[in-house]
């Protein structure tokens, strides 16, 4: 037989309709190749029984008819997602050894449509990472190497062990969570597509979170169309959720039709940024190139406030994190470290518990956040978060999409940028401004860089608008033909 780890979703999934494959193979598969991967340490948790007794299940339904839309589809969780009776810890100390006797929304809706967990990924902590390398797990390693170093490469963050996953053939798909590129990004580093619908598209309910109004979840897949097949099973209005919006979750992956004949791509000025590599411009350049041979419209447009994009996302998302982390006090679940008095045991827990990061964005939330400072800081990012979200809404004014670079460079080495944040935080100056407005994006690999690492080019579509944002990417997806693949160095003894 051959490696069933090879087979995107859409294969895998006609393959199990037809009976050529059982779901408990496709699933032992991938959990033979995922115990082999330890070099990448993608997965925190694997949990073989629960996959195996899932996948058991779906060949049940699959022999009577009785299949879902994932049925028999094994896929990995990002270590944010609370799983029913499967510890989550959001890759952090202070939740311990937490096990949740709940289920989020979005794993919910995947295991109802038959999908099969095949364990947990590795997360920046609590989310925030651009590299995957604050987890308390340890870094997740990027399955690429660069033609001239034996380094070890970051996989991006902060779904890094997602992005790895799916890159190295670990999970067929996997989900992820996007805060200010954490989607995206990691995509762009590991040559996969990553994609993060509209705020309020997914539920967040049962997501650890970090920055409420800019959190939303997605999936990250080696396909636009297994891409479009995950988030039509994710996404859905939830009562528990009071951000998600109750509208209709169309057929994503109908709107595959490979024609964007008429459409209108925006190309924003603002986004040629200094420092940006001859060979991301170049890439920049060559998708343009391809929209424009498949018939869409090329129109230059203007977004101004872009430049402020990312110091307001790093006031917003920290003075969010700072009220969103403190419930973890050790008092009701997670880590306790005894203290002299209720307070000392405050202040010991949350100092063992969170590593460095997670402390600077609290220290720098509850600063952005505090008397004398409040207005002068949070209140004018905030508005300067309404005025990014009137450029975009002027923009699509005159385009149905727009078309950006994904990260600014391609993957870099482990602990490169570790003790520089400022330059850490720059790898986000692409994907930020869509979290702020709350708009749907995606990223899909384009081309090589000069060393051999994947570079990622990003669509960028109208709130609610996936549909179209999908038809282009699967066009763009054709005309690049990436196919190049990581070597399996991580299989070697």
């Amino acid at each position: 037989m051959t490696d069933l780890t090879k087979l995107t979703l859409a294969e895998a999934r006609a393959k199990l309709a037809a009976k050529e494959i059982t779901s408990v193979e496709l699933t032992e598969a991938h959990l033979s190749a995922a115990k082999a991967s330890d070099k990448l340490n993608a997965y925190v948790t694997l949990t073989p029984d629960v996959a195996l007794e899932m996948a058991a299940a779906s060949d049940a339904r699959l022999a009577i008819g009785e299949a879902g839309p994932l049925e028999g589809v094994p896929l990995g969780v990002k270590d944010l997602f609370c799983t029913d009776g499967v510890r989550t810890t959001a890759c952090s100390n202070i939740l311990d050894d937490f096990t949740p006797t709940y289920e989020s929304t979005v794993t919910a809706n995947l295991w109802n449509d038959g999908a099969v967990m095949l364990g947990k990924l590795n997360n920046d902590e609590f989310a925030m990472g651009s590299s995957n390398e604050t987890s308390r797990f340890g870094p997740c390693v990027n399955p690429w190497k660069a033609s001239d170093s034996d380094a070890n490469l970051v996989p991006g963050g902060s779904s890094g062990g997602s992005s790895a996953a799916v890159a190295a053939h670990l999970a067929l798909g996997a989900t992820a969570t996007d805060t200010g590129g954490s989607i995206r990004q990691p995509a762009s580093f590991t040559g996969t597509v990553g994609m993060k619908p509209t705020y309020g598209r997914c539920s967040r309910w049962g997501t650890v979170a970090f920055a409420s109004s800019l959190d939303q979840a997605g999936p990250i897949t080696r396909t636009v169309r297994d891409a479009a097949i995950m988030l039509g099973s994710m996404a859905g209005h939830d009562d528990k959720d009071t951000t998600s919006v109750d509208i209709e979750v169309p057929d994503y992956e109908a709107a595959l039709t490979g024609d964007i004949r008429g459409l209108k791509i925006g190309i924003p000025k603002e986004y040629r940024v200094e420092g940006m590599s001859d060979e991301i411009e170049k890439l920049w350049t060559q998708g343009i190139d391809w929209l424009k041979s498949a018939g869409a419209e090329i129109v230059d447009v203007s977004l101004p406030h872009t430049k402020y994009a990312l110091p307001a996302y790093y006031i917003v998302a920290p003075a969010e994190a700072s009220s969103n982390l403190a419930r973890y006090d050790g008092v009701r679940y997670g880590l306790r470290v005894p203290g002299q008095d209720i307070t000392d045991m405050y202040e010991k827990t949350r100092a063992e518990g969170f590593g460095d990061e997670v402390r600077r964005r609290v220290l720098i939330g509850t600063y952005v956040l505090s008397a004398g400072y409040y207005d002068a800081y949070y209140i004018k990012a905030q508005k300067i978060r309404t005025l990014i979200a009137q450029d975009f809404k002027q923009a699509y004014e005159k385009v149905d999409l727009l078309l950006t670079p994904t990260a600014p460079s391609p993957a870099f080495a482990i602990g490169e940028k570790v003790n520089d944040p400022l330059s850490m935080y720059l790898n986000d100056v692409f994907t930020v401004p869509v979290n702020l407005a709350g708009l749907p994006g995606i990223s899909l690999p384009a081309g090589l860089s000069s060393n051999g690492l994947p570079l990622g080019l990003q669509l960028i579509g109208r709130t609610f608008d996936e549909e179209t944002l999908l038809r282009a990417a699967g066009v763009l997806e054709e005309a690049a033909g990436f196919s190049a693949e990581p070597s399996k160095w991580w299989t070697e003894a």
